[in-house]
């Protein structure tokens, strides 16, 4: 099989921080080829120590390396329309969704799958299923949380679980290993392993009513975006209030965003600070001069 495996190191908790990125290609089920690149994090010259005691990138290794915008026009045509694999992609790839989000940048078109769960259907009963637990069971050498090393023995632990189980081609994925081919597109994607399927909500599809325009609200002319779950109505009847006002919707924050709505936040998806990625980056965009505001469920309403 053809595929390529892909690892990012972060420098902070946050998904939107890669530092490292990691690629290596596959032909034939052999390697090829692999490659490493450092990058610029938008929190530079901030590196979380903890980060940093995990993969020992620092702050002076990437002072004159690439933000990721400018990298990402060399690994796009790398990985568009190809077959990734990651080991735990719902991290790897959460940090190329959360990063492209982030600087405004297009989903690729490309299909993915998880080495992780694949691993728990070839080799069942382990203690663990962490990349260096498998690597040592199958003696694959691992320099354990370099993205470069990290990818190369994720391709390795790949190839063996293809060959023990004839997995040859992606359509065999499903039989073979019980695993489901994750894609990742424009507007949207679809995990691997799952066959729920996340879409952007397409606000265009949500027209205002020109006879209820009101110039003289705030949120006229600007642009609005929703996070969390709202207690008074559901969000797409705050879209529509928004909508016939005369104001914009938003799905992401960005730096043409006026006002974010805060609902509820269940806690156990957004952790103990109780942001969500779009409230963490409109406080950043604030930080940097933006005169984005966020406002509450309740003034949202004495504002309609």
């Amino acid at each position: 099989m053809d595929f390529i495996t892909i690892d990012f190191e972060t420098a902070t908790s946050e998904r939107y921080s890669p530092c490292e990125i990691g690629l290596t290609f596959v032909k034939d089920n052999k390697i090829v080829d692999s490659k490493s690149w450092l990058i610029k994090p938008y929190s530079y010259p901030y590196f979380d120590p903890f980060n940093i005691m995990i993969h020992g990138i620092t702050p002076e290794d990437v002072e004159n390396e690439p933000e990721f915008p400018e990298l990402w026009k060399t690994i796009k045509p790398l990985i568009e329309n190809q077959f990734l694999i990651a080991h735990n992609a719902g991290f790897d790839f959460s940090v190329l969704r959360w990063t492209l989000d982030h600087y405004e940048l297009d989903f690729p078109d490309l299909k993915y799958a998880c080495s992780y769960i694949l691993s728990k259907k070839v080799w069942t009963g382990l203690p663990a299923y962490d990349l260096k637990t498998l690597c040592q069971i199958n003696k694959i050498k691992l320099i354990h949380h370099r993205a470069e090393a990290d990818s190369i023995a994720c391709a390795e632990l790949t190839i063996k679980a293809l060959e023990q189980t004839d997995t040859n081609s992606i359509d065999d994925f499903p039989e073979k290993l019980k695993t489901t081919v994750g894609q990742l597109y424009k507007g949207g994607y679809k995990s691997s392993n799952t066959k729920r399927e996340h879409k952007a909500r397409d606000l265009t599809k949500i027209v205002g009513d020109p006879k209820k325009h009101n110039p003289e609200s705030i949120f006229y002319g600007t642009s609005v975006v929703f996070t969390g779950t709202l207690s008074s109505m559901i969000r797409s009847e705050a879209q529509q209030i928004i909508a016939d006002i005369g104001g914009i919707n938003g799905n992401s924050v960005n730096k043409n965003t006026d006002f974010l709505v805060v609902g509820h936040q269940d806690y156990r998806i957004v952790g103990e600070d109780g942001m969500s990625s779009k409230q963490e980056k409109a406080v950043k965009l604030i930080e940097k001069g933006s005169e984005l505001e966020i406002i509450s469920e309740s003034d949202f309403i004495k504002n309609i």
